[in-house]
């Protein structure tokens, strides 16, 4: 992969982490809310692609140890 655009890519992520850590909380919650909205609207044909669904939970005491 070209190095500029690594740097690119990296800058980019920095900056985001920035401005979310500099958001209020109720900018986060609107922020993450959106998030599974879009996700929830745009990707609703990957539930069960990897074999569970989204914010499946596992119980522990029933599942096969690995």
């Amino acid at each position: 992969m070209n190095k500029a655009l690594v740097s690119v890519l990296l800058g980019a992520a920095a900056y985001g982490l920035y401005r979310f850590s500099k958001m209020s909380p109720e900018q986060k919650d609107n922020l993450k809310r959106r998030g599974k909205e879009f996700l929830d609207k745009n990707m609703s044909g990957l539930d069960g692609v990897m074999g569970k669904r989204r914010n499946s939970r596992v119980n522990t005491e029933t599942a096969p140890p690995y």
